[in-house]
């Protein structure tokens, strides 16, 4: 069964490749809903600046990531600047991690 808990965990493997950890732990995955029983996935995400050069390769990687778990057939990864990304969106790990 698809589940938010499921596509967040296959979210981890998409790595921002400027500061070397991975979406989730960073706070960029603002949302996951899960449609058509679990067939179709939209993800919500963000970068940490709307100048990042690989945001195109972050967004394939996420459709890539989420289409590899068993039973989803499709997958809207919409990247939004709404609310702006800052760095106490970062999970307390993350943030230890930065020294913040």
């Amino acid at each position: 069964m698809v589940t938010e808990e499921r596509v967040r965990d296959q979210l981890r493997n998409v790595i921002d490749p400027e500061l070397g950890m991975d979406l989730v732990e960073l706070g960029l995955i603002y949302d996951i809903g899960i449609h058509d029983e679990g067939r179709h996935v939209d993800v919500t995400f963000s970068l940490t600046s709307p100048m990042c050069p690989v945001g195109d390769l972050i967004q394939e990687q996420v459709e890539t990531e989420v289409l590899s778990i068993e039973g989803v057939e499709t997958v809207n990864a919409q990247l939004t600047f709404e609310p702006m990304w800052n760095p106490d969106m970062m999970s307390p790990a993350a943030k230890l991690f930065f020294g913040r």
